[in-house]
Protein backbone atom coordinates (compact mmCIF):
# COMPACT_ATOMS: atom_id res chain seq x y z
CA UNK A 1 0.00 0.00 0.00
CA UNK A 2 0.93 3.72 -0.69
CA UNK A 3 0.20 6.18 2.25
CA UNK A 4 -0.04 9.91 1.93
CA UNK A 5 0.37 12.31 4.49
CA UNK A 6 -3.41 13.79 4.90
CA UNK A 7 -2.88 17.41 5.29
CA UNK A 8 -2.31 19.14 9.02
CA UNK A 9 -3.91 16.30 10.36
CA UNK A 10 -0.39 14.16 9.90
CA UNK A 11 -2.11 11.00 9.79
CA UNK A 12 -0.50 8.88 7.12
CA UNK A 13 -3.26 7.92 5.18
CA UNK A 14 -3.36 5.20 2.73
CA UNK A 15 -4.06 6.24 -1.06
CA UNK A 16 -7.43 3.75 -1.02
CA UNK A 17 -9.69 4.00 1.79
CA UNK A 18 -12.92 1.04 3.36
CA UNK A 19 -16.23 3.02 2.85
CA UNK A 20 -18.68 1.91 4.65
CA UNK A 21 -22.11 2.74 2.40
CA UNK A 22 -22.47 -0.94 0.68
CA UNK A 23 -21.70 -3.77 2.70
CA UNK A 24 -24.07 -2.95 5.41
CA UNK A 25 -26.95 -4.95 5.34
CA UNK A 26 -29.87 -2.50 5.77
CA UNK A 27 -30.00 1.40 5.49
CA UNK A 28 -32.23 1.59 8.99
CA UNK A 29 -31.08 1.07 12.04
CA UNK A 30 -31.95 -2.59 13.76
CA UNK A 31 -31.68 -4.27 16.03
CA UNK A 32 -28.25 -6.49 16.32
CA UNK A 33 -29.91 -9.44 16.41
CA UNK A 34 -31.71 -8.88 12.84
CA UNK A 35 -28.80 -8.86 11.06
CA UNK A 36 -27.84 -12.32 9.43
CA UNK A 37 -24.97 -13.89 10.19
CA UNK A 38 -23.73 -14.09 6.45
CA UNK A 39 -23.67 -10.62 5.93
CA UNK A 40 -22.14 -9.82 8.77
CA UNK A 41 -19.73 -12.19 7.90
CA UNK A 42 -18.65 -10.95 5.03
CA UNK A 43 -18.65 -7.43 6.21
CA UNK A 44 -15.95 -9.05 8.61
CA UNK A 45 -14.07 -10.18 5.77
CA UNK A 46 -13.94 -7.15 4.01
CA UNK A 47 -12.79 -5.44 6.75
CA UNK A 48 -10.07 -8.06 7.44
CA UNK A 49 -9.35 -8.03 4.00
CA UNK A 50 -8.92 -4.26 3.73
CA UNK A 51 -6.22 -4.47 6.75
CA UNK A 52 -4.59 -7.41 4.66
CA UNK A 53 -3.50 -5.13 2.21
CA UNK A 54 -2.39 -2.41 4.33
CA UNK A 55 -5.72 0.06 4.14
CA UNK A 56 -6.66 0.63 7.55
CA UNK A 57 -8.59 3.86 6.95
CA UNK A 58 -12.21 2.69 8.11
CA UNK A 59 -15.14 5.39 6.91
CA UNK A 60 -18.79 4.94 7.46
CA UNK A 61 -21.35 6.94 8.58
CA UNK A 62 -24.58 7.47 11.19
CA UNK A 63 -26.93 7.80 7.98
CA UNK A 64 -25.41 4.47 7.00
CA UNK A 65 -27.86 2.13 8.74
CA UNK A 66 -26.14 -0.75 10.47
CA UNK A 67 -22.87 0.09 9.04
CA UNK A 68 -21.59 1.21 12.49
CA UNK A 69 -23.37 -1.46 14.65
CA UNK A 70 -21.86 -4.25 12.35
CA UNK A 71 -18.58 -2.62 12.30
CA UNK A 72 -18.70 -2.16 16.38
CA UNK A 73 -18.73 -6.12 16.02
CA UNK A 74 -15.07 -6.78 14.36
CA UNK A 75 -13.43 -3.04 15.70
CA UNK A 76 -12.79 -3.21 19.25
CA UNK A 77 -11.15 -7.31 18.53
CA UNK A 78 -8.13 -4.88 16.33
CA UNK A 79 -5.37 -2.96 17.47
CA UNK A 80 -6.69 0.11 17.95
CA UNK A 81 -3.60 1.99 17.44
CA UNK A 82 -3.33 0.92 13.93
CA UNK A 83 -6.86 2.21 12.73
CA UNK A 84 -7.99 5.19 11.21
CA UNK A 85 -11.95 5.35 11.92
CA UNK A 86 -13.84 8.06 10.09
CA UNK A 87 -17.59 8.63 11.29
CA UNK A 88 -19.77 11.28 10.15
CA UNK A 89 -22.74 13.22 11.61
CA UNK A 90 -25.39 15.64 9.43
CA UNK A 91 -25.60 19.02 11.14
CA UNK A 92 -28.87 19.70 12.74
CA UNK A 93 -30.76 23.03 13.64
CA UNK A 94 -30.60 21.48 16.96
CA UNK A 95 -26.67 21.09 18.11
CA UNK A 96 -27.99 18.66 21.00
CA UNK A 97 -29.23 16.12 18.30
CA UNK A 98 -25.88 16.19 16.77
CA UNK A 99 -24.09 15.34 19.88
CA UNK A 100 -26.98 12.71 20.60
CA UNK A 101 -26.18 11.27 17.20
CA UNK A 102 -23.14 11.17 17.57
CA UNK A 103 -22.93 9.59 20.55
CA UNK A 104 -24.89 6.45 18.74
CA UNK A 105 -22.43 6.33 16.64
CA UNK A 106 -19.92 5.93 19.22
CA UNK A 107 -21.67 3.52 21.53
CA UNK A 108 -22.77 1.28 18.03
CA UNK A 109 -18.64 1.69 16.83
CA UNK A 110 -17.94 -0.07 20.42
CA UNK A 111 -14.83 2.75 20.86
CA UNK A 112 -13.97 5.56 22.87
CA UNK A 113 -13.07 7.63 20.37
CA UNK A 114 -13.18 8.35 16.28
CA UNK A 115 -9.60 9.55 14.64
CA UNK A 116 -11.98 11.68 11.50
CA UNK A 117 -15.37 13.26 12.35
CA UNK A 118 -17.11 14.78 9.83
CA UNK A 119 -19.63 17.06 9.22
CA UNK A 120 -22.22 15.25 6.98
CA UNK A 121 -23.17 17.11 3.69
CA UNK A 122 -22.48 20.57 3.73
CA UNK A 123 -24.28 21.38 0.33
CA UNK A 124 -25.96 24.31 0.64
CA UNK A 125 -25.93 27.62 2.52
CA UNK A 126 -29.10 26.18 4.96
CA UNK A 127 -26.82 23.72 6.44
CA UNK A 128 -23.57 25.67 6.73
CA UNK A 129 -24.99 27.93 8.68
CA UNK A 130 -26.33 25.00 10.95
CA UNK A 131 -22.75 23.93 10.91
CA UNK A 132 -21.06 27.54 11.58
CA UNK A 133 -22.85 29.68 13.26
CA UNK A 134 -21.91 30.40 17.08
CA UNK A 135 -23.62 27.54 19.14
CA UNK A 136 -24.16 25.59 16.33
CA UNK A 137 -22.94 22.23 14.89
CA UNK A 138 -19.17 22.82 14.78
CA UNK A 139 -18.73 24.16 18.04
CA UNK A 140 -20.40 20.82 19.11
CA UNK A 141 -18.13 19.25 17.72
CA UNK A 142 -15.38 20.79 19.05
CA UNK A 143 -16.61 20.00 22.43
CA UNK A 144 -15.88 16.68 21.66
CA UNK A 145 -12.80 17.12 20.15
CA UNK A 146 -11.86 18.80 23.64
CA UNK A 147 -13.61 15.92 25.83
CA UNK A 148 -11.20 13.30 23.92
CA UNK A 149 -14.10 11.47 22.13
CA UNK A 150 -12.62 12.78 18.33
CA UNK A 151 -8.77 13.87 16.92
CA UNK A 152 -9.84 15.37 13.57
CA UNK A 153 -12.60 17.13 12.17
CA UNK A 154 -13.40 17.91 8.56
CA UNK A 155 -17.04 17.97 6.50
CA UNK A 156 -18.33 15.67 3.67
CA UNK A 157 -20.01 17.74 0.64
CA UNK A 158 -21.80 17.44 -2.42
CA UNK A 159 -22.47 21.07 -2.86
CA UNK A 160 -21.60 23.11 -5.45
CA UNK A 161 -17.69 24.41 -5.70
CA UNK A 162 -19.07 28.10 -4.75
CA UNK A 163 -20.60 26.38 -0.98
CA UNK A 164 -17.31 23.97 -0.96
CA UNK A 165 -14.91 26.75 -0.94
CA UNK A 166 -16.52 28.90 1.24
CA UNK A 167 -16.52 26.03 3.97
CA UNK A 168 -13.07 25.12 3.37
CA UNK A 169 -12.10 28.90 3.28
CA UNK A 170 -13.32 29.51 7.23
CA UNK A 171 -9.96 27.86 7.41
CA UNK A 172 -11.99 25.69 10.40
CA UNK A 173 -11.97 21.99 8.84
CA UNK A 174 -8.89 19.96 8.95
CA UNK A 175 -9.75 17.64 5.61
CA UNK A 176 -12.58 17.48 3.13
CA UNK A 177 -15.13 14.85 0.96
CA UNK A 178 -15.69 15.78 -1.92
CA UNK A 179 -16.62 14.63 -5.26
CA UNK A 180 -13.60 15.24 -8.18
CA UNK A 181 -12.66 12.45 -10.72
CA UNK A 182 -12.36 12.06 -14.23
CA UNK A 183 -15.98 12.23 -15.57
CA UNK A 184 -16.28 15.15 -13.32
CA UNK A 185 -13.90 17.68 -12.83
CA UNK A 186 -15.57 20.92 -11.47
CA UNK A 187 -14.61 20.73 -8.18
CA UNK A 188 -10.61 21.56 -8.61
CA UNK A 189 -10.55 24.96 -7.58
CA UNK A 190 -12.17 23.24 -4.21
CA UNK A 191 -9.15 21.04 -4.31
CA UNK A 192 -6.58 23.40 -4.53
CA UNK A 193 -8.26 25.86 -1.55
CA UNK A 194 -7.86 23.10 0.31
CA UNK A 195 -4.18 22.41 -0.12
CA UNK A 196 -3.87 26.17 1.02
CA UNK A 197 -5.56 25.28 3.93
CA UNK A 198 -3.04 22.31 4.30
CA UNK A 199 -6.38 20.10 4.17
CA UNK A 200 -6.78 16.30 4.05
CA UNK A 201 -8.47 15.57 0.52
CA UNK A 202 -10.94 12.30 0.20
CA UNK A 203 -12.46 11.66 -3.06
CA UNK A 204 -15.87 10.00 -2.36
CA UNK A 205 -17.53 7.74 -4.41
CA UNK A 206 -14.79 7.44 -7.66
CA UNK A 207 -15.97 3.68 -9.16
CA UNK A 208 -20.20 4.70 -9.07
CA UNK A 209 -20.98 8.51 -8.79
CA UNK A 210 -17.50 8.36 -11.20
CA UNK A 211 -19.22 6.29 -13.87
CA UNK A 212 -20.29 2.65 -12.63
CA UNK A 213 -17.09 2.02 -13.36
CA UNK A 214 -17.45 -1.76 -11.88
CA UNK A 215 -19.60 -2.15 -15.09
CA UNK A 216 -18.24 -0.07 -17.84
CA UNK A 217 -19.55 0.12 -21.22
CA UNK A 218 -17.49 -1.47 -23.94
CA UNK A 219 -16.74 1.95 -25.71
CA UNK A 220 -15.24 3.06 -22.52
CA UNK A 221 -13.24 -0.12 -21.67
CA UNK A 222 -11.64 0.40 -25.54
CA UNK A 223 -10.91 3.80 -24.62
CA UNK A 224 -9.26 2.98 -21.33
CA UNK A 225 -6.82 0.58 -23.11
CA UNK A 226 -4.78 -1.00 -22.05
CA UNK A 227 -5.90 0.19 -18.30
CA UNK A 228 -9.33 -1.35 -17.12
CA UNK A 229 -11.82 2.30 -16.61
CA UNK A 230 -11.39 1.79 -13.01
CA UNK A 231 -7.87 1.49 -13.06
CA UNK A 232 -7.76 4.88 -15.55
CA UNK A 233 -9.33 6.62 -13.15
CA UNK A 234 -7.78 5.70 -10.01
CA UNK A 235 -4.72 6.41 -11.90
CA UNK A 236 -5.90 9.67 -13.02
CA UNK A 237 -7.03 10.66 -9.52
CA UNK A 238 -3.93 9.96 -7.73
CA UNK A 239 -1.78 11.53 -10.51
CA UNK A 240 -2.11 14.60 -8.83
CA UNK A 241 -0.62 15.08 -5.30
CA UNK A 242 -3.43 17.51 -3.81
CA UNK A 243 -5.43 14.14 -3.88
CA UNK A 244 -4.93 11.88 -0.60
CA UNK A 245 -7.26 8.91 -0.81
CA UNK A 246 -10.01 7.36 -2.73
CA UNK A 247 -13.44 5.74 -0.88
CA UNK A 248 -13.65 2.09 -2.20
CA UNK A 249 -17.39 1.73 -1.47
CA UNK A 250 -16.18 -2.51 -1.15
CA UNK A 251 -19.22 -4.85 -1.25
CA UNK A 252 -17.35 -7.41 -0.50
CA UNK A 253 -13.28 -8.62 0.03
CA UNK A 254 -12.66 -9.02 -3.74
CA UNK A 255 -13.91 -5.29 -4.61
CA UNK A 256 -10.18 -3.95 -3.79
CA UNK A 257 -8.69 -6.22 -6.14
CA UNK A 258 -9.02 -4.20 -9.37
CA UNK A 259 -7.80 -1.39 -7.58
CA UNK A 260 -4.75 -2.66 -5.75
CA UNK A 261 -3.75 -3.06 -9.74
CA UNK A 262 -3.02 0.46 -10.09
CA UNK A 263 -0.63 0.97 -7.42
CA UNK A 264 2.64 -0.76 -9.24
CA UNK A 265 1.62 1.84 -12.03
CA UNK A 266 1.53 5.14 -10.17
CA UNK A 267 5.08 6.16 -10.74
CA UNK A 268 4.48 5.47 -14.99
CA UNK A 269 1.16 7.76 -15.50
CA UNK A 270 3.20 10.36 -17.64
CA UNK A 271 3.67 7.97 -19.74
CA UNK A 272 0.36 5.30 -19.25
CA UNK A 273 -2.15 8.46 -19.12
CA UNK A 274 -1.55 10.69 -21.86
CA UNK A 275 -2.40 8.67 -24.96
CA UNK A 276 -5.82 7.13 -22.93
CA UNK A 277 -6.67 11.22 -22.44
CA UNK A 278 -6.43 12.09 -25.67
CA UNK A 279 -8.57 9.13 -27.07
CA UNK A 280 -11.04 10.11 -24.25
CA UNK A 281 -11.69 13.88 -25.47
CA UNK A 282 -10.93 13.45 -29.01
CA UNK A 283 -13.67 10.55 -28.43
CA UNK A 284 -16.15 13.63 -26.75
CA UNK A 285 -14.89 15.59 -30.09
CA UNK A 286 -16.32 13.00 -31.93
CA UNK A 287 -19.76 12.64 -30.64
CA UNK A 288 -20.75 16.19 -29.52
CA UNK A 289 -18.10 18.61 -31.39
CA UNK A 290 -14.93 20.39 -30.53
CA UNK A 291 -16.79 23.87 -29.84
CA UNK A 292 -19.30 22.25 -27.67
CA UNK A 293 -16.85 20.30 -25.62
CA UNK A 294 -15.02 23.41 -25.21
CA UNK A 295 -17.40 25.34 -23.95
CA UNK A 296 -20.84 23.73 -23.20
CA UNK A 297 -20.44 25.11 -19.18
CA UNK A 298 -20.40 28.82 -20.00
CA UNK A 299 -22.86 31.04 -18.71
CA UNK A 300 -25.25 27.70 -17.77
CA UNK A 301 -27.54 29.36 -14.48
CA UNK A 302 -27.30 27.22 -11.45
CA UNK A 303 -30.98 25.01 -10.77
CA UNK A 304 -31.93 27.90 -8.31
CA UNK A 305 -31.94 30.04 -10.98
CA UNK A 306 -33.90 28.30 -13.35
CA UNK A 307 -37.58 28.39 -14.22
CA UNK A 308 -38.87 24.42 -12.77
CA UNK A 309 -35.64 24.37 -10.72
CA UNK A 310 -34.52 22.40 -13.97
CA UNK A 311 -30.64 21.33 -13.06
CA UNK A 312 -29.12 22.47 -16.58
CA UNK A 313 -25.37 21.27 -16.48
CA UNK A 314 -26.12 18.36 -14.59
CA UNK A 315 -28.76 17.40 -17.75
CA UNK A 316 -26.35 18.40 -20.14
CA UNK A 317 -23.39 16.81 -18.87
CA UNK A 318 -25.13 13.58 -18.25
CA UNK A 319 -25.73 13.90 -22.02
CA UNK A 320 -22.46 14.48 -22.89
CA UNK A 321 -21.77 11.50 -21.26
CA UNK A 322 -24.19 9.15 -22.64
CA UNK A 323 -23.08 9.87 -26.41
CA UNK A 324 -19.44 10.42 -25.84
CA UNK A 325 -18.86 7.34 -24.17
CA UNK A 326 -21.70 5.53 -23.94
CA UNK A 327 -22.29 5.65 -20.49
CA UNK A 328 -26.14 5.63 -20.68
CA UNK A 329 -26.77 3.01 -17.75
CA UNK A 330 -24.65 5.67 -15.61
CA UNK A 331 -26.68 8.92 -16.73
CA UNK A 332 -30.13 7.40 -16.66
CA UNK A 333 -29.20 6.40 -13.03
CA UNK A 334 -28.45 9.94 -12.09
CA UNK A 335 -31.01 12.00 -14.64
CA UNK A 336 -33.81 9.95 -12.71
CA UNK A 337 -32.62 11.02 -9.13
CA UNK A 338 -33.44 14.37 -10.28
CA UNK A 339 -35.83 15.12 -8.29
CA UNK A 340 -35.53 12.52 -6.02
CA UNK A 341 -32.18 13.28 -4.51
CA UNK A 342 -33.24 16.42 -2.07
CA UNK A 343 -29.78 18.70 -1.28
CA UNK A 344 -28.04 15.63 -2.24
CA UNK A 345 -28.91 15.76 -5.87
CA UNK A 346 -30.69 19.12 -6.38
CA UNK A 347 -33.03 20.09 -9.18
CA UNK A 348 -35.47 18.56 -11.32
CA UNK A 349 -35.33 16.70 -15.14
CA UNK A 350 -35.90 18.13 -18.03
CA UNK A 351 -39.33 16.24 -18.45
CA UNK A 352 -41.22 20.03 -18.78
CA UNK A 353 -39.14 21.72 -20.54
CA UNK A 354 -41.55 22.73 -22.95
CA UNK A 355 -43.74 24.81 -20.53
CA UNK A 356 -40.76 26.65 -19.63
CA UNK A 357 -39.04 30.06 -21.12
CA UNK A 358 -35.65 29.67 -20.53
CA UNK A 359 -34.51 32.90 -22.43
CA UNK A 360 -33.92 34.95 -19.53
CA UNK A 361 -31.51 32.18 -17.76
CA UNK A 362 -29.74 31.09 -20.57
CA UNK A 363 -28.73 34.54 -21.89
CA UNK A 364 -25.09 34.16 -21.15
CA UNK A 365 -24.70 31.06 -22.61
CA UNK A 366 -23.43 30.35 -26.47
CA UNK A 367 -25.09 27.76 -26.79
CA UNK A 368 -29.07 29.52 -25.37
CA UNK A 369 -30.10 28.66 -29.30
CA UNK A 370 -30.12 24.66 -29.10
CA UNK A 371 -30.09 24.00 -25.21
CA UNK A 372 -33.75 23.72 -24.72
CA UNK A 373 -33.89 21.05 -28.00
CA UNK A 374 -30.74 19.40 -26.43
CA UNK A 375 -32.76 19.34 -23.20
CA UNK A 376 -35.70 17.81 -24.30
CA UNK A 377 -33.38 14.71 -26.30
CA UNK A 378 -31.49 14.34 -23.21
CA UNK A 379 -34.96 13.73 -21.64
CA UNK A 380 -35.86 11.57 -24.71
CA UNK A 381 -32.34 9.34 -23.80
CA UNK A 382 -32.75 9.45 -20.32
CA UNK A 383 -35.91 9.45 -18.71
CA UNK A 384 -37.59 6.87 -17.28
CA UNK A 385 -38.73 5.38 -13.53
CA UNK A 386 -37.74 7.56 -11.09
CA UNK A 387 -34.42 6.58 -8.51
CA UNK A 388 -34.34 7.33 -5.27
CA UNK A 389 -31.02 7.89 -3.54
CA UNK A 390 -29.61 4.34 -2.24
CA UNK A 391 -29.98 5.45 1.38
CA UNK A 392 -33.77 5.51 0.60
CA UNK A 393 -34.27 2.35 -0.95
Amino acid sequence: MLYRRFGRTELKMPVFSCGGMRYQYKWQDLPSSQIPQDNQSNLEATILRSLDVGINHIETARGYGTSEMQLGKILPTLPREKLIIQTKVSPKPDPREFRRQFNQSLQFLQLEYVDLLGLHGINNQEIFTQSMRPGGCLDEARKLQAEGKVRFIGFSTHGSTEIITKTIETGEFDYVNLHWYYINQWNWSAIEAAKKQDMGVFIISPSDKGGKLYAPPPKLVELCQPLSPMMFNDLFCLSYPEVHTLSLGAARPTDFDEHLKALSLLDKVDEILPPILERLEQAAIKSLDREWVKTWKVGLPNYEETPGQVNIPIILWLRNLALAYDMIDYARMRYNLLGNGSHWFPGAKADRIDQLNLNSCLANSPHKDIIPYLLREADSLLGGQEIKRISQS
